[in-house]
């Protein structure tokens, strides 16, 4: 069956993209190649604790002036990944403690518990934790 094996991330260096999203949110490299024949690396990294078969994020390097106009504005302001959680309150707190921006605060919607944040190239993520009974909330709730 087809599924989503990466979404690319636009970014502008590799190294502070690892920086925040491995050194600040805690997310987990899953590969980092390089490919010297297109002068570029292989880098995947995913959430903690998220599943093998999980969908990956591809941080993409701009290679080019078009695609770094894109960097931080992949969606045109709207909310661009939506990072699930089992305890909010825990990942909120910690998330806050390194310094992330919080454009939105906490707030309870029939889905579950959600914030906004931005991260460092200004994309906006939800954090939430979805609601028990939800389709996409952990099957521990």
């Amino acid at each position: 069956m087809p599924h989503l094996a990466h979404i690319a991330l636009v970014v502008r260096d590799y190294d502070e993209a690892l920086a925040f999203y491995v050194g600040k949110l805690g997310f987990e490299l899953v590969e980092d190649t390089h490919q010297p024949e297109q002068d570029k690396r292989w880098v995947t990294i995913r959430p903690p604790g998220a599943p093998a078969s999980a969908t990956n994020i591809l941080l993409a390097r701009a290679a080019t002036d078009h695609h770094a106009q894109y960097i931080g504005d992949q969606t045109g302001g709207r909310v661009f990944l939506f990072l699930a959680t089992d305890d909010f309150a825990r990942d909120h707190a910690r998330f806050t403690a390194v310094g992330v921006e919080w454009v939105r605060p906490p707030a309870d919607q029939p889905y579950g518990r959600v914030a906004v944040f931005k991260d460092l190239y200004g994309n906006l993520w939800d954090l939430v934790q979805f609601a028990p009974g939800h389709p996409a909330a952990s099957p521990t709730q």
